[in-house]
């Protein structure tokens, strides 16, 4: 299946597999998380212990100091929850043109993190929060029990501090079972419909994103017995026209200990970027991997990111669905 989704590349463009430009920074702050949700990738849990210390983080903003105009993607786990991410934000202020924070939003209620919605709004962070869907039912399969009223709450804070009218406020939708997304502009219209008469939530724009085989998700499809006829599922619909926009030829992941990966899926299934020699990349490296032509590492959970509409970090890929 790695080489069978290389030569489905291949096949629309060989040059495709290659690297193109660096856009995003993508800086993933650990493992560490308030819940434990079935779609994670990452396997996050509040008994994380991957976190990414300051020494890294340095590099990083020294890294940011020099190539400016970059977007910096901040993800976990729930990246809120390093004890460092205070000091991360504010070291890279001024550093990114636009810098994203991935929330699961429930942080904002845990004791302590009160402070958090504020902090984006004085930061000025792009705020891209997880709501797997708009029904309860279907958020508390995946994310636990109380976790959309709780999710709702924090929506309505962020809406009357301006985020989604003067501040960007994205939403990220996750299919419910071991489906393909549909299309983002049909979701998109249910969500604002639904939110807006229900909750009064307005929001800038809804990103699409299939689950990705690795992780938590893999073990419950294994579990289940049908780790294998997802993968089959994915590589049906492949989606040829996604392929030129997906996220692995203009970013870099750096890993809480600063390894660095294509992507942020790449970092959960342990596949960082080397030297031919077999020496491992870092973040003091990364110059070494953003010239146009590098290759990218692959495999078979990439299908992931050209089925349907295509989907990756920055949400749907294509405007046209495969059926």
């Amino acid at each position: 299946m790695v080489d069978l989704f290389r030569k489905h590349v291949e096949s629309v463009d060989v040059g495709l597999t290659t690297f193109n430009k660096l856009e995003s920074l993508q800086v993933n702050l650990g493992d560490l998380c308030n819940l434990s949700c079935a779609h994670c990738h990452h396997n996050a849990s509040p008994q994380g212990t991957r976190i990414m210390g300051r020494e890294v983080m340095d590099k990083i903003v020294v890294f940011l100091a020099y190539h400016p105009g970059l977007t910096l993607d901040i993800t976990g786990g729930c990246p809120e929850m390093n004890p460092d991410f205070r000091y991360f934000i504010e070291a890279t202020s001024g550093l990114a043109p636009r810098r994203i924070i991935r929330s699961n939003l429930v942080i904002a209620l845990e004791p302590g993190m009160e402070w958090l919605p504020d902090f984006y709004k004085e930061q000025e962070l792009v705020v891209m929060a997880s709501l797997p869907c708009y029904e309860l039912e279907n958020v508390e399969k995946q994310r636990g029990r109380g976790v959309f009223n709780r999710s709702i709450g924090v929506l309505q804070q962020l809406n009357r501090k301006g985020y989604g009218s003067d501040l960007e406020l994205h939403l990220v939708h996750n299919p419910g079972n071991g489906s393909v997304s549909g299309s983002r502009d049909m979701l998109e219209l249910h969500y604002r419909k639904e939110l807006l008469q229900h909750f009064g939530i307005i929001f800038s724009r809804l990103h699409c994103m299939n689950n990705t085989p690795i992780g938590r998700f893999r073990d419950n499809l294994e579990r289940k017995g049908t780790y294998q006829r997802y993968i089959e599922h994915l590589a049906e619909k492949f989606n040829p026209s996604a392929i030129e926009q997906i996220m692995c030829r203009s970013l870099i992941s750096v890993g809480w200990d600063g390894l660095l990966y294509n992507c942020d899926f790449n970092l959960a299934a342990g596949l960082p970027l080397g030297r031919k020699d077999g020496s491992l990349l870092k973040t003091e490296h990364i110059d070494e991997v953003i010239t146009a032509g590098s290759p990218i590492q692959m495999a078979e959970h990439c299908f992931s990111c050209t089925a349907g509409q295509g989907s990756g970090c920055g949400g749907s890929l294509a405007k046209n669905v495969t059926q």
